[in-house]
């Protein structure tokens, strides 16, 4: 049982008998959950301003006195202030969950802006050719450009659809969101021109950068995958020794990392393309190996 409640049992008992010090102890406490109550308004005022009643009490109240009978005494000071005790920490408990609500609802709010906000770069950027062309004059955009008195040029007519872009224009696009570290919009992009262009030249670096998109990403396990595939249907693709290095990367990534299945790759690199390789791509197999403590 609280200490609270045992108080509350065994006060009353005693009540008759307090002298006049603790009856004025009584009078402090009950001064302590009135200020309690006040620093309580104060808060529902400061997160929820002008709130409506409908979702929560604009104040807070202490319960209404009980209706006492003729001839039943009152309850005791004790009992009055433990009631309203228990009507502060049920006011907080729904403050706090109301808190909690709106934060959540709030953080859904981002994550929907952002994922617009991503989907509309990469249509921008892959299907559009580019954002609009600015006005001439963006400053003064109602001052003739011809000079005062001059006649006012007739208005543009509306731009023609922009033409289909190429395959290397596709290709580009995606590749440019790489280098722009805008990861989920180049996922999207990468995956759209392998799915589009499955034999085309730049498959193989579309597939090499998707997997380094993954692995950017801390998706070291669909990076593994994305690697060896690229090296399995393209192995005499572009970047297909890139591709086995970086598979062994993406196993060291995991957790646990897998250093023996790594080293497989390397080993598989130096075998297929140990004389191909340029010697910064060397350099980076032997770190590779090091790191992975392979024999």
């Amino acid at each position: 049982m609280k200490p609270r409640f045992l108080l509350l049992l065994t006060l009353p008992l005693l009540l008759p008998a307090l002298p006049a010090a603790a009856q004025q102890t009584v009078q402090q406490v009950e001064g302590r959950v009135k200020k309690l109550e006040s620093e309580m308004r104060a808060v529902q005022r400061k997160v929820f301003p002008g709130g409506s009643k409908e979702y929560f009490e604009a104040e807070i109240q202490a319960p209404a006195a009980p209706v006492t009978a003729p001839g039943v005494p009152a309850s005791n000071p004790l009992s009055d202030l433990s009631r309203r005790v228990d009507s502060l920490e049920n006011q907080l408990t729904t403050l706090t969950g109301q808190i909690e609500e709106n934060s959540f609802k709030v953080r859904q709010l981002e994550a929907a802006l952002e994922k617009f906000k991503t989907d509309a770069e990469f249509r921008l950027t892959t299907l559009e050719g580019g954002a609009p062309p600015a006005p001439a004059n963006p400053e003064f955009p109602f001052v003739n450009p011809a000079g005062p008195g001059a006649a006012t040029p007739a208005a543009p007519q509306a731009a023609a659809p922009a033409a289909a872009l190429t395959p290397e224009q596709e290709y580009n696009a995606a590749y440019g969101l790489v280098t722009a570290k805008n990861y989920p919009a180049a996922e999207k992009a990468l995956s759209a021109f392998i799915t589009k262009y499955p034999k085309h030249a730049r498959a193989s670096n579309a597939q090499y950068w998707l997997g380094r998109t993954y692995f950017a990403q801390n998706q070291p396990v669909q990076a593994a995958r994305t690697l060896l595939e690229n090296y399995q249907k393209r192995p005499e693709g572009e970047r297909a020794p890139e591709s086995l290095l970086w598979l062994g990367k993406s196993l060291m990534a995991f957790s646990p990392p897998s250093p023996a299945k790594a080293c497989e790759a390397y080993d598989q690199l130096e075998e297929s393309y140990g004389k191909k390789l340029s010697q910064s791509l060397r350099t980076q197999l032997v770190d590779a190996r090091s790191a992975a403590r392979c024999g």
